[in-house]
C-alpha cells in the first residue's frame, strides 16, 4: 500500500492501518530483543557445554607423598580450574593403575594420556633422558630452569622423547638433595666398594664406577629394603621426605651434600597423539599448569626442608655428616668420566651432553660473580 493511498483513506480506516503498523513494529522489536538475549545467553552456555576431555595420569610416586604426588594432584586441579572444567585429569599414584616404573611406557603406548616421574628412571630405554633430570656436579634449579626455558634445553628434550610418542614438560624441582643414608661412615671413596646402594641415574653410574652395587627401587620399596639389609645405603630426596619415609630408623648416618642431584627436575609427560589432538588453548593450559607446578614445588622444598632437618637432628638424634672433600673430589672426577662414557653409547645422549656442557660453560662466568660469590660470603664471611 502506497503512502498516497493511505492519506486518501477515511480517518477511521487510517487509524486501523496505523494501529496494525504499530502492532507489527512491537512484534518485530520483541522478536529482535529475544534473539539478542538468546544469543547473549546461549553463546557461553554452548561453549561451556562443548567437548570435554577426561584424562588419566599415572605417577612413579607413593600415595599422598608430599610435593611429588601431591604436586601432580595439584597440577590436575589447576588444569581443571583454568579450563573451566573442560579438561579433567584423574591422578593415580604409583602401583594404583600401572607399576611405578611403568609410567613412561604407559604414556608412550597411549594406555594413559599423561604421567609424572623423573627422567632418569627411563635411562634403560632413553639414555639421553638422564641429562634432563639430574647430572652429578651439574645444574642447580636456577640453572636447569634457565636451560629449559631460555637455553634450548626443552626443545632438545622434546626431540629426545619424540620417537617414543611422548611430550615432556618440567613439573618440579627438588632443589639440592641430601647425600643419603648409610649404615657405615664414609671416609674415602674406597668405602663404596661392595656397598649395595639405591641411587638412580648418572649418580648411580658414578658410584658403580667406584665399586658399589647399584639397586634401582621405587620409593615405596626403599625403607623395607634398607631395614632388611637388602641394601646398605640409600639416597632419596631431602629432609622432608626422608623424615616421612622413616629412614632414620633404618640407617645411622645422614650425609650431605647431594653431589649426584644438585637440582633434580621432575617431569610431566603427555602422550603425543593425545596432546596434539587438543585445541590450542588447552595445550597452553597444560603447559602453564606444568610451569606453575615447577615453581611451586621448588618453593615447597625450600620452605619445608629446614624444619624437617631440625626434627631429624634434634628429636631423632640423627648423625649429620658431610662427605669428606677427598670423596667429593674423587666423585667429581669419576662423574666427568661417566658422562663421556654414557654419551658415547648413544647418539642422542652425545648430542645432549655436548649441549649441556656448552650451556654450563656459558653460565659459568656469571655464576662465579653472582651465585657462588654470594653463597661463599654467606657460608664463610663475617656474620651480622
Amino acid at each position: 500500500m502506497s503512502l498516497l493511498s493511505v492519506l486518501e483513506m477515511p480517518k477511521d480506516q487510517t487509524a486501523k492501518v496505523d494501529k496494525s503498523r504499530r502492532d507489527f513494529i512491537k512484534k518485530v522489536g520483541a522478536v529482535g530483543a529475544a534473539a539478542v538475549a538468546t544469543t547473549a545467553v546461549s553463546a557461553p552456555y554452548v561453549w561451556a557445554q562443548g567437548k570435554t576431555y577426561n584424562w588419566k595420569m599415572v605417577t612413579t610416586w607413593p600415595p599422598e607423598l608430599p610435593i611429588l604426588q601431591t604436586g601432580s594432584e595439584r597440577f590436575a586441579r589447576r588444569v581443571e580450574e583454568m579450563s573451566n572444567g573442560r579438561m579433567k585429569i584423574q591422578v593415580y599414584a604409583g602401583g594404583e593403575l600401572v607399576p611405578p616404573l611403568g609410567t613412561f611406557d604407559a604414556v608412550s603406548q597411549g594406555t594413559v594420556e599423561c604421567g609424572s616421574g623423573a627422567a632418569y628412571y627411563w635411562a634403560g630405554k632413553v639414555p639421553a633422558a638422564q641429562w634432563f633430570s639430574a647430572v652429578p656436579f651439574g645444574f642447580n634449579p636456577q640453572m636447569i630452569n634457565a636451560w629449559f626455558y631460555s637455553g634450548g634445553g626443552l626443545q632438545l628434550w622434546e626431540e629426545v622423547y619424540a620417537p617414543f610418542n611422548v611430550v615432556p614438560r618440567p613439573q618440579g624441582n627438588t632443589g639440592v638433595q641430601m647425600g643419603g643414608w648409610f649404615n657405615k661412615k664414609i671416609e674415602s671413596v674406597d668405602d663404596f666398594k661392595g656397598l649395595k646402594i639405591r641411587i638412580p641415574g648418572l649418580g648411580g653410574k658414578v658410584v658403580a664406577k667406584a665399586g658399589a652395587t647399584v639397586v634401582l627401587l621405587a620409593g615405596g620399596e626403599i625403607y623395607t629394603s634398607l631395614e632388611r639389609g637388602v641394601i646398605d645405603a640409600t639416597e632419596w630426596v631431602g629432609p622432608l621426605h626422608d623424615l616421612r619415609m622413616g629412614f632414620y630408623q633404618a640407617a645411622k648416618y645422614y650425609y650431605y651434600p647431594g653431589w649426584h642431584e644438585p637440582g633434580t627436575c621432575l617431569e610431566v609427560i603427555f602422550n603425543k597423539k593425545a596432546y596434539d589432538a587438543l585445541p590450542s588453548d588447552l595445550k597452553a593450559i597444560l603447559d602453564a599448569a606444568a610451569a606453575e607446578t615447577n615453581m611451586w614445588s621448588l618453593c615447597e622444598f625450600e620452605s619445608r626442608n629446614g624444619e624437617a632437618l631440625e626434627t631429624l637432628v634434634n628429636e631423632h638424634k640423627v648423625e649429620l655428616l658431610r662427605f669428606p672433600d677427598s670423596v667429593l673430589t674423587d666423585f667429581q672426577k669419576l662423574s666427568a668420566e661417566v658422562l663421556e662414557e654414557e654419551a658415547e653409547k648413544d647418539a642422542a645422549a652425545k648430542k645432549v651432553n655436548e649441549a649441556f656442557k656448552a650451556y654450563r660453560k656459558k653460565l659459568g662466568g656469571w655464576n662465579k660473580v653472582s651465585e657462588k660469590a654470594y653463597q661463599d660470603y654467606i657460608a664463610f664471611g663475617p656474620q651480622q
